[in-house]
């Protein structure tokens, strides 16, 4: 086992350079040796279980690498429910997310070190030359810098740490003569341009063709950017310098690392989430350990690890004291603001910050590293899947989870630390999860709502990168992976970098600035191992004991319960600072209190209550922090109210044979006819109308009688058609979008209106699809000719969906092996967003009503519009609260109308061409046979069954 980092001792004799085992789950500064006290707490899994498991694993990586090589390849990433790739500029923008794409054969890169860890060395030869025969580096095509780092440069290097590995051992590689290294100098070089700036911080984007700055670059404008995006690079750059000796890029990503150590609050010791790279100051003042900044802590403790050097970990230190003192308030992690870090900067939480728990195991801190990990373990199985966004009374924010690897990171971490076998039983909940809601023919599906169940055509390079990496070694013992994993250090993405480079190639300067700028306390934890008796006593039901209480945290949750209340408060016996939940605007007490905050109330003519806070008025400045923490909880009450009067998506999935509930599709709901959420869902085969609008009498009743039918968008109200297709005898409608291409991914969406008059005689249900969507069930009826669909308020299980049916029962039971027996094989997965990306993906409701498709004015009062021609929508667009610190003067209103504070962000496509690239980038556009093609012997073998029964 390679060593590095250092150590003062820990009341045993330890040695000076204490040996490291980050794989292991070993504690910053000691291995953490606890596997034996917990086994205890929770059954033990046999052997037989964990290979099992482990098997399961490989199989879903197959089948997601399979479909991604056979459907996708050489594009960048692969979307599964149109089993083709994606291409930058040939498929919609999605904004920022789209940067990550290169035209790089960027999953395949991605892939290379998962195919090794798990014992593939001939997938991962054939990967390697692909890689080497088929990537250009030099596309005009502006990417960006940080995910270009992690996710390509970290896959080259990951590569080529274990190519190198697997040639010493004489069997595979022989070949091998240090390409992939090579390519990642090439792309070291690429991105140096972009630390062209007065701070030496990245610009956040770079043209890998042109640079910065050129005309032809289209990029260099930008002034900001994420603490993580400049500050997750010293990994990948040092390494690289470390492996071809050229120093310069190690330089470069510790100049950034020091700029942004020197601009931390000096008297909180936290930073913010986005940086001037030009000016060093603070755009976004909040601070936290999620989106935006996650990495950043994460590297200062893995380049101490990696590259011994001292300074690297007391910075880490000085965080993470910040961190706990301010940020954590058990089991909570809430952002605050930099310069009153009393103060929450927000209520809700995002599911990045899923990786602080196994950061903290490697620090040593394991307590709350259990405490926050069972709680996001209890709101996943209220939903499945961690909500990209959730309030701090576990209710969605964000809906969508693009299959996020960070929560079975830390539980990969978690096990390592403990043996806790408990850990064990969360990664099953993860794989079956996975197997049951995310699986479709062609992969993997991101959960485009995680209420609903419904899926985005999306597979990213990180759940192949991370996912699986995680999952497997969980459930390994050490002689089913073919090198010691314990020699490597994990990047943010899960590369492998041999700990050896510690000791190679040190040219760089490791002065120490961090005194410079701070006292550290030596007698804290900045130079101990953690005492293991104090982390681990002679009890062991101690794990059980802490997430005892958290088991019905989600379920029973009450905010005023576990937001932190100032320690002071406590100390004093002060009563907890009054909270926007409880206010009551005829409670003296009450007033008397806003009154102190500098809040002022103001009853408005219509009978609204306003409030209006002036600092200045406070009685002093904590009394003025708490009245800007209140106006903010209140606006922030004020638009969850809103949207809780809004309705939330709906499902259309497909259940007849060969889909069998496999294809969920985002609908948009109906404020008219049947309510979903509230009766039965609408099961039968669709049908076109004729005339397809559905603005006259049909003229096809009888093929509508019975059935759901579908109507295309436009030429007349939406209620309009609803009453066609229902006096023609249909028992429910799908209006497909008429905009050619228009897809719930890139657009919002919206709830349809009803007409202005009384819509009680519209009985049946009604909902909205996107051109896309809507193309699925076209094209399946023209393949298949009888389509039958469920409408519903969310996706519902397929067991229920098939009872009474002879199926295939890994289609039930989302059973690996058994579907490996029953179907033929395929021939043979990012970790961190910028705090931009997050935004831009959010997927809350804002109801603006009434909205005509040629009509730019807005009516909020539907009952006062009189018909038209049109359609009459009602838009449901993504929206984000501001989460700024609140200004001096603020106001609000307590029945949710003050529409100014919502802040829209609607990203523009942007279309980019590629020059001379080296394999052909043509969509692999398939019909729904070529698609389906892996069903085929499913379907044989059901209806063999058939006969055998008979």
């Amino acid at each position: 086992m390679s060593e590095a980092g250092g150590g003062r001792g820990c009341g045993s004799s330890v040695p000076q350079r204490a040996p490291w085992s980050l794989v292991a789950a070993a504690a910053a500064l000691c291995l953490v040796a606890a596997t034996s006290v917990w086994t205890a707490g929770a059954a033990p899994m046999s052997r037989e279980e964990r290979q099992k498991l482990g098997n399961q694993v490989l199989e879903m990586f197959d089948h997601a690498y399979g479909n991604y090589m056979e459907h996708a390849y050489p594009a960048d990433e692969l979307m599964p429910l149109t089993c083709r790739g994606r291409v930058r500029g040939q498929e919609p923008s999605r904004g920022d997310v789209d940067d990550a794409l290169g035209k790089f054969s960027l999953t395949l890169i991605d892939s290379l070190d998962t195919l090794v860890v798990l014992n593939k060395t001939k997938e991962f030869e054939d990967a390697v030359r692909k890689v080497l025969r088929d990537v250009n580096l030099d596309n005009d095509v502006v990417v960006s810098v940080f995910e270009t780092n992690i996710r390509v440069l970290g896959g080259l290097l990951g590569g080529h740490s274990l190519a190198i590995m697997l040639k010493e051992k004489g069997e595979y590689m022989q070949w091998y003569n240090d390409e992939l290294l090579q390519m990642a100098k090439q792309l070291g070089y690429k991105l140096l341009p972009a630390f062209n700036t007065t701070s030496g911080l990245p610009y956040p984007r770079i043209n890998l063709k042109f640079g910065i700055r050129k005309p032809e670059a289209r990029t260099g404008t930008e002034t900001d950017t994420c603490t993580a995006c400049a500050g997750t690079l010293i990994l990948e750059f040092a390494a690289l310098s470390r492996f071809t000796g050229a120093t310069i890029f190690e330089e470069y990503a510790r100049k950034a690392l020091d700029f942004l150590w020197e601009k931390r609050q000096r008297s909180s010791n936290l930073v913010g989430v986005t940086i001037n790279i030009h000016t060093g100051d603070w755009v976004r003042k909040d601070s936290g350990v999620g989106a935006g900044i996650d990495s950043y802590y994460e590297y200062l403790l893995k380049a101490y690890v990696l590259l011994g050097d001292d300074s690297f970990l007391e910075r880490f230190n000085t965080h993470y004291d910040a961190i706990m003192r301010y940020i954590s308030q058990p089991p909570l992690l809430l952002d605050v603001h930099i310069h009153k870090p009393m103060l929450n900067a927000r209520t809700w939480m995002d599911a990045l910050l899923a990786f602080f728990p196994g950061l903290q195991v490697l620090k040593g801190d394991i307590r709350p590293a259990i405490e926050t990990h069972e709680m996001l373990y209890q709101v996943i199985k209220k939903h499945n899947f961690l909500p990209e966004a959730f309030t701090t009374d576990f209710r969605v924010h964000w809906a969508q989870h693009p299959l996020r690897p960070e929560f079975a990171e830390s539980t990969y971490f978690l096990y390592k630390a403990t043996g806790d076998p408990y850990y064990l039983e969360v990664g099953k909940t993860l794989i079956e999860n996975l197997n049951k809601y995310a699986r479709v023919p062609c992969g993997f599906a991101a959960m485009k709502d995680v209420r609903t169940g419904s899926h985005e055509d999306r597979m990213d390079s990180f759940f192949l990168a991370e996912m699986f990496k995680y999952l497997y070694l969980l459930f390994a013992d050490k002689e089913d992976i073919i090198f010691d994993i314990e020699d490597y250090i994990f990047t943010t993405e899960a590369h492998l970098l041999p700990l050896w480079l510690s000791t190679t190639n040190q040219s760089i300067s490791k002065k120490n600035t961090t005194s410079e700028y701070t006292e550290l306390d030596d007698s804290n934890f900045d130079w101990t191992c953690p005492n293991t008796q104090i982390l681990f006593p002679n009890d062991p039901l101690y794990a059980q004991s802490i997430r005892e209480p958290l088991k019905n945290v989600v379920d029973k949750s009450c905010p005023r319960g576990i937001i932190r209340v100032r320690e002071e408060s406590f100390r004093s016996g002060a009563k907890p600072p009054l909270r926007a939940r409880d206010f009551m605007a005829t409670n003296p007490e009450h007033l008397e209190i806003l009154k102190k905050m500098g809040v002022s109330l103001i009853h408005l003519k219509d009978g609204r209550v306003q409030l209006v806070q002036h600092a200045i008025q406070a009685a002093s400045s904590i009394d003025a922090e708490d009245g800007l923490r209140f106006m903010q909880e209140m606006i922030e009450l004020s638009s969850q109210q809103q949207k809780e009067q809004q309705l939330p998506p709906r499902a259309v999935q497909i259940v007849s044979h060969p889909f069998f509930g496999r294809v969920v599709l985002t609908a948009g709901p109906a404020q008219f006819g049947l309510d979903l959420s509230k009766h039965k869902e609408t099961r039968g085969f669709v049908a076109s109308s004729k005339p397809y609008n559905g603005c006259s009498e049909l003229t096809n009743p009888e093929a509508v009688m019975g059935k759901i039918a579908l109507i295309q968008r436009g030429q007349c109200m939406f209620a309009e058609k609803a009453r066609n297709i229902q006096n023609a005898g249909a028992i429910g409608g799908i209006v497909i979008d008429d905009n050619e291409g228009s897809s719930s991914d890139t657009a919002p969406l919206f709830q349809m209106a009803g007409d202005g008059k009384d819509t009680d005689d519209i009985k049946i249900p009604m909902l909205f699809l996107f051109s896309k969507e809507g193309s699925i069930i076209l094209d399946a009826i023209r393949e298949y000719e009888e389509v039958e669909v469920l409408l519903s308020d969310k996706a519902k299980d397929r067991a229920a969906i098939l009872k009474g049916k002879m199926i295939p029962s890994y289609i039930i039971n989302s059973n690996p092996e058994m579907e490996n027996e029953e179907q033929p094989s395929s021939e043979n997965d990012s970790q961190n967003q910028s705090a931009e990306q997050i935004t831009s993906s959010s997927q809350e409701v804002d109801l603006v009503d009434q909205e005509s498709p040629e009509e730019s004015s807005l009516n909020l009062q539907p009952e006062s519009s009189s018909p038209t021609d049109t359609d009459n929508a009602a838009s449901v667009s993504p929206s984000e609260q501001n989460s700024n610190p609140v200004e001096n003067h603020e106001t609000t209103s307590l029945d949710g109308e003050c529409t100014d504070l919502d802040n829209q962000l609607q990203e523009q496509s942007e279309t980019e061409e590629d020059s001379n690239p080296n394999v052909s980038w043509g969509k692999k556009v398939q019909p729904i046979d070529s698609i389906l093609a892996d069903w085929n012997e499913d379907i044989e073998a059901f209806e063999m069954m058939e006969k055998d029964e008979l």
